[in-house]
């Protein structure tokens, strides 16, 4: 399928040499011609090819009929960025687009040495690229001449304006002629860019290049359910199932990407980072190292990744939960581009999947669970890789033709290529341990909890007790963070004195077990050992159903207590009273006869008491001596005259 012929010869060209056959949906619907010359307003998602859709929107601005520029002056056409790599990529999507057409490009982004920035724009350029608080220092030196602009392109505005840069767009686009043509690119239209648009542009036509229901079509989502202790480990295991070219694995926070570098580094993984801490050379290293192949993995934070474009990005992982469905989608759009296929997984914490329900339901995303990778999944991809290398499939050269014949003439054909797979699988990292966790049909699937599940369960038992004030409210939690199952697959609890014991379901006993040895119970001083049941001395019916059938009798005071016979013949066995037992053997304990037998008298205590002496009331001098008078001076005990008070001025009344 050729290219439309509204697309100028030059770019054409361009695009053709690049392999372009067909244009995308947004790339198609810019050029049409009711979008000719006017402003426009696009809803396009990341990944859609927008960069090349408003290159080629608007090049007839900027040519007219020409295929060439003139003389380099004062930039024709301004593109503003979020992002210092956005930017700098859109200036690398432009160069080869308008490679034909002799145009000049200059970028003006953070980061980046602002020197050499304003004499490349004193040089003259056609089309400027930058970031908005860059930009905005550039004209208010007045290095950069806004005069001769004819189009201003707004790139991924929603996130400009999420990350602050409101005002420096309306510096910016104030400062533009009035008579430019804008165009403004967004994942979505919230209020605040209706009202940009309102204000800066002149009857815009908005151009919805795909719907809400159709984004991302191209990435297949996937999400793990995972324990929190195990998050590391599922992320390392689906790096080895999917051995995609390069991957992008994604975390909340700086500290975040450097504790995670650092463990699959460990892991023998080729990494890169970025977050925002790195330098604009850091960043640029790190962005080349993964474009050369010298790195496959790069570990970042979300706003770090934002805009970038790397090749054969085939795997996002989420190793922490994006906070809200715009922030999934942008990370999301990393893969999947231009007609690509890409894989995302989510990596959610048991206790979080209520907020990854959420997330993806407001996302609108067909989701497919997925239980971490297990060793043996993992070492059977590495088999059918080996089986599918390309090296198999080469002939062999006359250099290893003599070489192979002494192989063979030693060696069994068997022997040689058993020693191959060996050789092939101990070159690979060894995948990590992870516990079975649950997997249902689609987000909201809940497990059934029946006991025909806990049939031939195993049944554990846990140091607390009653004394400990244990309650199945708190243990539930604590077992299931520890065996990292979830509470579906605990079943009866019964709380002792000391210790309780529980079941886990058959299918999850083996992975609570190692669960378990591997973590502990994460309380200080609990442990949790494996039991053989629930033992003879916790075996019988609960107390509620230990009494014999029958009617309820009502306790009458006044009836006549029933004797041994009859109790024997109402309750039987238990309903008998202690005095109904036989006696036991005179070699000591308790005699029942001895018991109905008078009591002989006690000399000592059964003397009645003698009557009460009535006490004089105590003195209220407390037993201080009585003097008949008014000691001596000197004497002892004279009382010692207080000193007179001094005089105070009278208090001040309020004044009412």
């Amino acid at each position: 399928m050729s290219l439309p012929d509204t697309i100028l010869a030059p770019l054409a060209r361009a695009l053709a040499a690049k392999g372009y056959e067909t244009l995308t949906p947004v790339q198609a619907a810019i050029i049409e011609d009711q979008t000719s010359g006017r402003d426009l307003l696009v809803s396009a998602q990341t990944g859609s090819g927008k960069t090349v859709a408003f290159g080629m929107a608007i090049a007839p601005t900027l040519l007219g009929d020409a295929e060439r520029f003139t003389e380099t002056g004062a930039p024709l056409a301004l593109l503003i960025a979020p992002t210092r790599e956005l930017a700098l990529q859109v200036q690398r999507e432009l160069e080869w687009l308008y490679a034909e057409t002799g145009a000049r490009t200059a970028s003006c982004v953070g980061g980046m040495d602002a020197r050499t920035e304003r004499r490349a724009l004193e040089r003259g350029a056609h089309i400027v690229v930058g970031t908005p608080g860059r930009l905005r220092d550039h004209i208010t030196r007045g290095a950069l001449d806004m005069s001769a602009l004819r189009a201003v392109v707004l790139d991924e505005a929603d996130e400009m304006l999420d990350l602050g840069f409101r005002e420096d767009l309306e510096f910016i686009l104030d400062a533009a002629p009035e008579d430019r043509r804008t165009l403004l690119f967004s994942a979505t239209v919230p209020k605040p860019i209706a009202q940009l648009a309102k204000t800066f542009q002149r009857d815009a036509l908005r151009v919805a290049a795909s719907s809400g229901t159709e984004q991302h079509a191209d990435i297949d989502y996937k999400l793990m359910l995972v324990p929190s202790a195990e998050r590391e480990n599922a992320i390392i295991n689906t790096l080895l199932y999917y051995e995609a070219v390069n991957t992008i694995v994604f975390a909340s926070t700086r500290e975040g990407v450097k504790h995670l570098s650092a463990r699959l580094h460990n892991r023998g993984f080729d990494v890169v980072t970025l977050s925002g801490e790195l330098s604009q050379s850091e960043r640029t290293n790190a962005l080349q190292s993964m474009r050369d192949g010298r790195a496959r993995i790069c570990v970042a934070t979300d706003v770090a990744a934002r805009g970038i474009d790397l090749p054969n990005l085939d795997l996002v992982i989420h190793a922490d939960l994006p906070t809200n469905a715009d922030t999934l989608l942008h990370r999301s759009g990393r893969t999947g581009r231009a007609g690509r296929k890409g894989t995302c997984v989510i990596i959610a914490p048991m206790h979080r999947r209520a907020v990854a329900q959420r997330i993806l339901k407001t996302a609108r995303l067909d989701v497919t669970m997925m239980a971490p990778p297990s060793a043996e999944e993992i070492e059977a991809r590495y088999r059918e890789s080996i089986l599918t290398a390309e090296g198999l499939t080469q002939p062999v050269g006359e250099e290893e033709a003599e070489f192979v014949s002494q192989l063979l003439s030693r060696y069994t054909p068997e022997a040689i290529a058993a020693a191959y797979l060996r050789q092939q699988l101990a070159a690979r990292p060894a995948p990590e341990d992870v516990s079975d966790a649950p997997v249902f049909d689609k987000p909201g699937d809940k497990d059934p909890r029946t006991r025909e599940k806990f049939e031939g369960g195993t049944w554990f038992k846990v140091t607390v007790g009653r004394k400990h004030k244990a309650e199945p409210r708190w243990l539930l939690p604590m077992l299931c963070k520890a065996g990292g199952v979830t509470k579906t697959a605990i079943g009866s609890i019964r709380i002792f004195d000391t210790e309780s014991i529980f079941e886990v379901a058959a299918q999850k006993a083996d992975a609570f077990a190692r669960s378990v040895e591997k973590n502990g119970s994460g309380e200080r001083g609990v442990t949790i050992a494996p039991v053989d049941g629930p033992g003879e001395r916790r075996a019988g019916p609960p107390p509620s159903q230990r009494r014999p059938p029958g009617p309820v009798e009502r306790f009458d005071p006044d009836a006549p207590r029933p004797g041994r016979a009859d109790r024997q013949a109402r309750y039987g066995s238990a309903g008998l009273r202690p005095d109904d037992l036989e006696a036991p053997p005179a070699t000591g304990g308790w005699n029942p006869a001895e018991a109905e037998a008078p009591r002989a008298p006690r000399p000592d205590f059964d003397k009645p008491r003698p009557p009460k002496v009535n006490k004089a009331p105590p003195s209220k001098d407390k037993g201080k001596p009585k003097w008949a008078g008014k000691p001596a001076e000197g004497a002892p005990f004279a009382k010692k005259e207080k000193p007179a008070k001094k005089d105070h001025k009278p208090k001040r009344k309020p004044q009412v």
